[in-house]
């Protein structure tokens, strides 16, 4: 099998070091692997295949030789350096919000829209969706080939490993300075997160919604390829480390009815239907992390409305949500591609 040299751009991040070691998981024929990170963390070492790899400071040209970058090193980091890695030859698989919306770069869920790889050599950049529009297209996808989705309803509850390894700390530190009766501090949040729900992720724009739920607005029209459903988010911080836990409420052109929803879903890639309330079975964050499913429980009628479904989809926001989606778009473009 051909190997490849792979740059992961971010590798100090909590999504680089899930790529790393999903990289390692799923067998990817890494030939060499790059880490690239800003200065502050050259240096520093990484294990891969029981190697420890030091860390190089991303520059201008840290992409020479370099087949394919996975990259997740903030927004303006990406927009600067993943044109020259193309430039230099190197396929990007960009996990930012930079480039999702370009007419030009693929926004692509292997799962869902794996054709829009093809794409990428317009400018040789393939961009990894907003994690938590990834959990919820793999779910909407089988349903929307079955039975035409008119609108979509989601709320989020989104777990502080979105915001990253900073935000992880605040959590733990919050939770026991309240357990030592200490002052609470919050640096990462606008207020405290430890038994806290904030309806504030991103910024906030003109017309009252956040960037985060306009992103789920969006990029769910470009992935599904349908500007005519109509999609409406509200985006919710908690408490929780890992797992992204979505309400999402669907209404269709014809009736689908809860079970045969959920037979579609069983032979859906991606996906496991966990959803028995007789025994209390229904997906949990807790039990979604580190796997790499999108999970689905909760399926019912939504008797408000002539074609209706509620349910409830979770997903880890770092695995699937962001790394694994990335190699599982790099292991695309080496069956296919390059």
């Amino acid at each position: 099998m051909k190997e490849y040299t792979v740059a992961v751009a971010g590798a100090t991040g909590a999504v680089g070091n899930e790529m790393i070691k999903t990289l390692e998981q799923r067998k990817f024929p890494v030939k060499t692997l790059k880490l690239l990170a800003s200065s502050r963390s050259v240096g520093k070492t990484i294990s891969f295949r029981g190697e420890e790899i030091k860390v190089e400071e991303l520059n201008e040209n840290s992409f020479k030789g370099v087949d394919i970058g996975l990259f997740s090193p903030g927004g303006s980091v990406s927009l600067k350096f993943a044109p020259i890695a193309a430039a230099s030859g190197c396929v990007v698989v960009d996990n930012t919000s930079a480039f999702r919306m370009d007419p030009d770069v693929p926004l692509v869920v292997p799962e869902v829209n794996e054709d829009a790889i093809k794409n990428y050599k317009k400018k040789g950049i393939i961009a990894n969706p907003n994690c938590s529009t990834i959990q919820m297209v793999v779910v909407l996808k089988p349903l929307h080939d079955a039975a035409k989705i008119k609108r979509v309803v989601v709320s989020t509850y989104q777990a502080v490993s979105g915001t990253g390894k900073k935000a992880i700390h605040e959590l733990e530190q919050q939770i026991l300075a309240i357990y030592a009766n200490k002052k609470v501090e919050n640096k990462v949040y606008p207020y405290q997160i430890a038994f806290n729900c904030l309806p504030h992720i991103d910024s906030f724009i003109e017309n009252g919604y956040t960037k985060e739920e306009m992103k789920m607005v969006n990029e769910t029209k470009k992935i599904l390829e349908d500007d005519s459903i109509a999609v409406t988010a509200t985006t919710v911080r908690v408490p929780v480390f890992y797992g992204h836990s979505e309400s999402v409420n669907i209404e269709f052109e014809r009736e689908i009815t809860p079970d045969e929803a959920r037979k579609i879903l069983k032979k859906a890639p991606g996906v496991k239907v966990v959803d028995d309330p007789s025994k209390n079975l229904y997906p949990l964050a807790i039990h979604a992390a580190g796997k790499d499913d999108t999970f689905v429980g909760r399926i019912r009628k939504d008797e408000s409305i002539a074609h209706g479904l509620n349910m409830w989809i979770v997903a880890d926001n770092i695995r699937k949500g962001a790394a694994l989606n990335a190699v599982q778009i790099a292991e695309v473009l080496i069956k296919k591609y390059l």
